[in-house]
C-alpha cells in the first residue's frame, strides 16, 4: 500500500487504512521530508504490517494521477529507508521498484532530509521567491518580466507551478534542515553581492567555474 499524500497528512491517512491492511502487507509512502513521516505514521504501526518509508525522486511541477506516464521512473533515484523491517521485505520491495524503472538507494530519515533540503527543497523556496517578486513589481514592469522572460526565469515559474499543499507541508516537516541550507545559501549569496559590488570578477568567475562543473555531473549521472 503506497500512502501519496502531502507529508502533513500521513500521519492521519496511515491511522485509518492500517486497521484495515492484511496481516504480511507492505506500507510505504512517497513524501518528500521522511523524519516528520516517520515520527507521524509510528502511533498507528502494527506488528503484523511491514513499514518500509520511501521516496521516489521523480515528477514535474504537475500533481495528482493525470500528471503520472510511462516513463516517470526509468533511471530515478527512489530512496528507501529500511529502519527496522524484515530484510526479506526490503529486499521484495526494491524489486518492486526496480521493476518500474527506478534506481534503488538507502538512506536514513536524517540524512534523507538534509540531502532533499539542498537538492529539492531549497530550490522551490528560491523558485517561489524569485516568481513572487516578480509578482510584486509595479504592473508594467511585471507585464515586461512575464512578456520577455529568459529561459532562467521560466525555469523558475516551471518550479514555482508546483502544488502549493505539497510544499507548505514539506517546508514545516523539514524546516530544520531547511533553514540550515537557507543559512548557508545566505552566506554564499552574500559572498556574490560582495564580489559584484566590488567588481571582483576573478571571484565570480572560479565561482560560476566551479559550479558547472556540478551541472556536468548531473547530466554524467543520467539524472538530467
Amino acid at each position: 500500500v503506497i500512502m501519496a499524500v502531502p507529508v502533513g497528512a500521513v500521519g492521519a491517512l496511515a491511522e485509518q487504512i492500517l486497521p484495515h491492511m492484511k496481516p504480511g502487507a507492505v506500507l510505504t509512502d512517497t513524501g518528500s521530508t521522511k523524519t516528520s513521516v516517520v515520527r507521524d505514521v509510528a502511533p498507528h504501526l502494527r506488528d503484523d504490517v511491514f513499514w518500509v518509508p520511501s521516496h521516489p525522486l521523480a515528477g514535474t511541477e504537475h500533481s495528482g494521477p493525470g500528471a503520472g506516464f510511462e516513463a516517470l521512473f526509468d533511471g530515478r533515484y527512489w530512496i528507501i529507508l529500511p529502519l527496522a523491517s524484515d530484510e526479506a521485505v526490503v529486499t521484495r520491495f526494491e524489486t518492486y521498484i526496480t521493476g518500474l524503472g527506478s534506481v534503488c538507494e538507502r538512506m536514513s530519515p536524517e540524512y534523507h532530509d538534509k540531502v532533499l533540503a539542498l537538492t529539492s527543497h531549497l530550490p522551490h523556496l528560491i523558485a517561489y521567491t524569485i516568481v513572487g517578486t516578480a509578482v510584486d513589481l509595479e504592473t508594467q514592469l511585471k507585464n515586461d518580466v512575464i512578456r520577455f522572460s529568459a529561459s532562467g526565469f521560466r525555469d523558475f515559474t516551471r518550479i514555482a507551478a508546483s502544488d502549493p499543499v505539497m510544499w507548505r507541508d514539506v517546508f514545516l516537516n523539514n524546516d530544520a534542515a531547511v533553514l540550515e541550507m537557507l543559512q548557508r545559501f545566505s552566506e554564499d549569496l552574500s559572498y556574490l553581492q560582495r564580489a559584484i559590488r566590488w567588481q571582483e570578477g576573478d571571484k565570480l568567475e572560479a565561482l560560476f567555474t566551479r559550479t558547472r562543473e556540478i551541472r556536468r555531473s548531473i547530466i554524467d549521472a543520467g539524472q538530467d
